[in-house]
């Protein structure tokens, strides 16, 4: 009997275990992926924790997945894969297909979205039976490494500005400088924008510039949120990567008339925001979800072509407790990514 590990939680928020299992067969429509990569991301702990309704144990999280196909169930060779091919799977892990917006092909807000780890198990593993319509094909440039977070972070940040508002040579600003901001920075960058980094303390200011920022706002400095993006004309975009709702609703009267403030750092607490400061300016806020297979590609594509990449730390699977609560704690910069092979 041919076997591969998993890296599995057996209760909510309990310590990972390694777990040896029978290597599954991918049924149609089906694939199976040797994992070279995949990353821990904010998110994983909503299935660690038991946090979301469905979530089962034994629970294996992981949808920053990256590696090579070694299986293909039937029907997938039909839509052009190969075994070896180089894939990734990231939070779109496949859709419904008959729901409204499936029907309309906005697969990503699919209310039966399968979300790896959440539907099916996850990346924390050597092997992982995916959904076909959730490949996204890797570029050569890209390392595994880079290619798992590409698949969540990447397309969310790249995704949130691509489908903004903002025109090259707009003012736009990435709050917060993290896991999520820090690629933010430099797609906004490439994508032609005047950029703004936002982040906390006088001391990341270099770091927002090597990332292709033009300008800083350092938010402990006394000077409002606000009133700074203000003096640099306001700006067309706020892309809001930092998880607080309170730094968020700081930067809204930074917005120019019609601005946009575009949400994708999550928080449970309330905005701030009262209509007042959207009526009379036309102010937009929104929030962003990730992106399809098809979204996670042209992510890929374009950092490959930017040299865009996400600052990582891999990590073996044999590791994973100590990387999963580093990532918990925010000890990682930025990104903590899983290497089983």
């Amino acid at each position: 009997m041919s076997t591969y590990r998993v890296a599995q939680v057996t209760a909510p928020d309990g310590g990972f275990e390694l777990v040896e299992r029978e290597v599954p067969r991918p049924g149609r429509g089906q694939v199976r992926i040797a994992v070279e990569a995949c990353g821990i991301c904010h998110s994983d702990a909503l299935f660690v924790s038991g946090g979301l309704p469905g979530v089962s144990f034994p629970e294996v999280p992981g949808h920053e997945i990256a590696g090579r196909l070694e299986e293909l169930g039937e029907g997938v060779e039909d839509r052009g894969w190969r075994t070896g091919d180089r894939v990734a799977v990231g939070w779109f892990g496949g859709s419904c297909g008959h729901c409204r917006p499936c029907r309309e092909g906005d697969f990503v807000v699919c209310p039966n979205l399968e979300v790896p780890g959440w539907a099916y198990d996850g990346g924390f593993a050597e092997k992982v039976i995916a959904p076909a319509d959730a490949l996204a094909r890797v570029p050569d440039a890209l390392a595994a490494s880079d290619a798992g977070p590409m698949a969540c972070a990447g397309v969310t940040t790249y995704n949130g500005l691509r489908r903004s508002s903002a025109r090259p040579g707009d003012l736009v600003a990435v709050l917060g400088l993290g896991g999520l901001g820090h690629l933010g920075v430099q797609y906004a960058a490439a994508m032609g924008f005047e950029t703004v980094g936002i982040a906390r303390g006088a001391e990341k200011a270099d770091f927002a510039k090597r990332l292709g920022a033009h300008h800083y706002v350092d938010s402990t400095s006394g000077t409002p949120v606000d009133e700074a993006l203000r003096s640099l004309g306001g700006a067309r975009v706020v892309l809001a990567t930092a998880g607080n709702s309170a730094a968020i609703s700081a930067t809204v009267d930074g917005l120019a008339p019609r601005g946009e403030l575009v949400v994708i750092g999550a928080d449970t607490a309330p905005l701030g925001i009262s209509p007042a400061q959207l009526l009379m300016t036309g102010r937009v806020v929104r929030g962003h979800p990730s992106g399809t297979s098809q979204d996670v590609e042209d992510t890929m594509a374009f950092s490959a072509l930017h040299g865009i990449r996400p600052m990582t730390e891999t990590v073996p699977l044999d590791d994973v407790d100590e990387a999963y609560r580093k990532m918990l704690s925010g000890g990682a910069r930025f990104r903590m990514v899983l290497t089983p092979g």
